[in-house]
Order: C-alpha cells, then sequence, then structure tokens
C-alpha cells in the first residue's frame, strides 16, 4: 500500500533534451524522482508533436523507474498495445479525444498497467463523477495541453478541491476502488491520485498539494536553471 502522506514526483521528459534521452532519464532517476512522465503527442489533438513509443522503449531501458505516460491524441485505444509493449507502467488518455472512455480505461488496466484519465482545463468537473471509480487517477492539466512553459492557470485549483471531495465523500482509494474500511481503523488508506500537471514549481505546487493533490508532473522547473535533485527535495517535503 502507497503512502499516503507522500507526494509522488514525476519529472515530465518533454522538458528535457531530446537528443540525449538515455542519460536525462538516468538524470530524473539521479534526482529522486518517483516516475518519469513521458508525453505523446499526435499533431492533431494538439498542435504539436513530441516523442514516440519507440523513444519510451529507449527511455524504459536507461532507467527503473515508473513510466507515466500523458498521450494527447485522437483514438488513444490504438495506442495502448505499443505503449505497453515498450515499458508504460501507467497511461493517461484525455477524456475529450475519445467517445470510447470506459471501454479505453478498462483496456488498459486489462494490460495490466494503471489506467489514467485527463481533463483539459476547459472541460467541465461535472464529467469526473461518472468515471472517478473506473481509473487509477484522474490528471487534472493546470496548462492547455501541448506546449510546455506555460503560465499556470489558477482556476483548476477548484476542480482540484472538487475531486478530492469526492474521493472521500464516496470513500474512494487508489485504484479507484470504493473502500468500505471503518474510519476507526488507525491506518490512514491511501489517497485517491489526483495528478497536476503544467506551471508546477515552488510557488504553484504547494496551491496544489493543499488543494488535494498528490502527484505532481513539473517539466520546465526542474530542469532549466538550479539543481534537480534541490528542486526534487522541496517537492518531497510537502505534506498532503
Amino acid at each position: 500500500m502507497a503512502d499516503p502522506d507522500r507526494i509522488f514526483i514525476a519529472p515530465s521528459l518533454f522538458a528535457a533534451d531530446f537528443g540525449y534521452l538515455s542519460d536525462e532519464a538516468k538524470r530524473i532517476e539521479a534526482s529522486g524522482a518517483d516516475a518519469i512522465h513521458f508525453d505523446i503527442m499526435d499533431g492533431h489533438f494538439v498542435p504539436n508533436l513530441s516523442l514516440s513509443p519507440k523513444a519510451l522503449a529507449a527511455v524504459n531501458r536507461a532507467t527503473d523507474l515508473f513510466l507515466d505516460v500523458h498521450i494527447m491524441v485522437y483514438h488513444p485505444f490504438e495506442y495502448i498495445e505499443r505503449l505497453v509493449e515498450n515499458g508504460a507502467d501507467c497511461i493517461t488518455f484525455h477524456i475529450e479525444a475519445t467517445e470510447n472512455v470506459e471501454e479505453t480505461l478498462n483496456y488498459i488496466r486489462r494490460a495490466n498497467v494503471k489506467a489514467g484519465l485527463a481533463f483539459s482545463p476547459d472541460t467541465s468537473e461535472s464529467l469526473i463523477p461518472k468515471y472517478l471509480d473506473k481509473c487509477d487517477k484522474i490528471l487534472l492539466m493546470t496548462v492547455h495541453p501541448g506546449f510546455g512553459g506555460q503560465s499556470f492557470l489558477f482556476e483548476v485549483l477548484k476542480k482540484i478541491e472538487f475531486v478530492r471531495g469526492l474521493c472521500q465523500k464516496f470513500n474512494i482509494c487508489q485504484g479507484g476502488k470504493r473502500s468500505y474500511e471503518s474510519s476507526s481503523l488507525k491506518m490512514k488508506l491511501p489517497p485517491f491520485d489526483i495528478q497536476v500537471d503544467g506551471g508546477i514549481d515552488e510557488k504553484t505546487a504547494p496551491l496544489c498539494v493543499k488543494a488535494g493533490a498528490n502527484q505532481l508532473v513539473s517539466g520546465t522547473y526542474l530542469f532549466q536553471g538550479g539543481n534537480m535533485k534541490e528542486k526534487m527535495k522541496f517537492f518531497k517535503g510537502l505534506c498532503p
């Protein structure tokens, strides 16, 4: 069982030097990160292209870290098999990218990897309750998907609070499973994973954690300037 008092940190490889992916993966591992966040874009769902499933395989060979794959693509179902074969440990796709949301979540889980569901900033939180117990995490984009280095959208903080409130109301813990264990148990249940991605730095990370996020994805802040290890220590020092 995961530690409910610990923040999970996944540096985004999208901010790394693409010419040295293996070296960058090792740098992330040496920093004390929990995972590598790996973005895949198709140039259609978002107006940009990024890394491919083949690049994921190269990163997988370079590190033992958890590979947290975020696909910003239309027809996400078609990517799952290749991503699993190339080392994905979690696959997160966008609710806006397909009409077959539940089918896609089920297929990812049947492949024995974790399934995440992402929401762009403009998507209403009213769609979240339907899928909350059908996935392993909710990713709330705190910038518009597709480009790094954007400014944090503070209005998403209310969505984080909304999702964490639902988890508490319906007693949903990690894995999207409802827990009916007695509240009198001394053991704390792990939280349902709420991940944030975009503009996460020393100022916005504490706000996200306070609102209820327990997984932080950070790219530009971690990779550009300063010591990644020290920045990682700061993130890990935040308490949910």
